[in-house]
Formats: C-alpha cells, sequence, structure tokens
C-alpha cells in the first residue's frame, strides 16, 4: 500500500529516491515494470505520480486501475499538487523517470510550463542537473515532436524512447519489456539480472 506523500521526508538515512511519472501514451507496461522492479530493489524509494490520460492506457493495456499501479510505489503525489514536495529543488532526488512519456508531457518540459506535477518535477531536474529520462512513444514523429526532444536533450535530459532490441533474442513481449527497463536502471547504477549483458558478437558458423 503506498505511503502519503509525507511518509518518507525528514529523516537521517534516506534511501536512494527516484520519481516516476506515467502519462498517456501507449506503453503503460513500462511504467507498471519500472515501478515492480524499483519496489523490489533494496533501498529505493519511489515517488509516483499517473496522469489522467495514463490511467485511461493503463486500463485499456494492461486491465489496471490508478490504484493497482499506485500501490506498487512508496510515495503518491496527485499531478495537480503543484506544491508537492517533488516539486521543490530542496527535495533530494537521484532523478526521475517518465514511462511512458506523451508527446503533450515532452512538449511541457521541453517549453519549462511547468503546467501540472510531472513537468514541474521534470523542471526540478533540469534546474539541479539532476538525471531526467523520458521514455517517450510515439510513431512516426513529426518535426515538433523531434524539435522538443532536442531541447530536452540541449537541456540534460535523456530521450529513451522504448524500443525492442533483437539481439538478446526476446522469446516474450515480457523478455521485451525487461530489457528496455532494465537498460533504463542502469542509466541511475540500479543492480538487476532482468537481461543478459552483451558479451559480444557470436562468431559466424
Amino acid at each position: 500500500m503506498a505511503a502519503s506523500a509525507d511518509a518518507f521526508t525528514g529523516f537521517p538515512g534516506a534511501p536512494r529516491r527516484l520519481i516516476v511519472a506515467v502519462t498517456g501514451a501507449t506503453g503503460a507496461i513500462y511504467g507498471v515494470r519500472l515501478l515492480q522492479v524499483l519496489r523490489d530493489t533494496p533501498g529505493i524509494e519511489t515517488h509516483l505520480m499517473v496522469s489522467d490520460a495514463g490511467v485511461l492506457n493503463l486500463h485499456q493495456e494492461l486491465d489496471m486501475n490508478r490504484k493497482d499501479v499506485e500501490a506498487l510505489a512508496h510515495v503518491v503525489h496527485n499531478v495537480r499538487d503543484i506544491g508537492a514536495s517533488i516539486a521543490s529543488g530542496s527535495f533530494q532526488s537521484e532523478g526521475m523517470i517518465i514511462a511512458p512519456c506523451s508527446m503533450k508531457t515532452l512538449a511541457a518540459v521541453a517549453h519549462g510550463l511547468c503546467d501540472n506535477l510531472v513537468a514541474r518535477a521534470a523542471d526540478v531536474m533540469l534546474k539541479e542537473r539532476r538525471r531526467l529520462v523520458l521514455m517517450v512513444r510515439e510513431t512516426p514523429f513529426n518535426l515538433a515532436h523531434l524539435r522538443n526532444m532536442t531541447a530536452v536533450t540541449e537541456m540534460g535530459g535523456i530521450i529513451y524512447p522504448p524500443l525492442p532490441a533483437f539481439y538478446h533474442r526476446p522469446q516474450s513481449i515480457s523478455e521485451m519489456v525487461d530489457h528496455t527497463v532494465g537498460r533504463v536502471v542502469d542509466l541511475f547504477g540500479v543492480a538487476h539480472a532482468l537481461t543478459p549483458r552483451w558479451n559480444g558478437m557470436k562468431a559466424p558458423v
């Protein structure tokens, strides 16, 4: 059961905090699997936001509701609570992952709109020079999408479209998702055994 937004603040020896946002793009499984992995990783504390459109996709793609996904996080924040702890640079965290990231959210981050807590928390990551990863999901990209991704990259964010890899010969959707989620948590130095490491090309027979 997720705790209130004040449950893990203000004590010494705090765990590593990672902020996760689930927004209204297809690929809700990436956010859910990410939360499952971080929940099972000792010393990690997750702070979650789910947009209204994100809830719709959770239902459409996974038959999950808001409470189902919020139960995977340590702390839950209302996306409309612009005064939440994570809206301030004084809140200590290692970074933020938006999984998946809609084009609307990408645009808000690229232009510093801060019109909800997801965009504000992302803005905090950029201004405090902390790691921000956007798992953008759209295809094909138009010029506005590409320019927004360039803007976020120039500000220090990481654009990580959840594109499947095949060199490890995945046998299921779950293996493909785990490979992508594993590469994302690698960016934060989180240990995992989600997918085999690359050990070089096999010699041709």
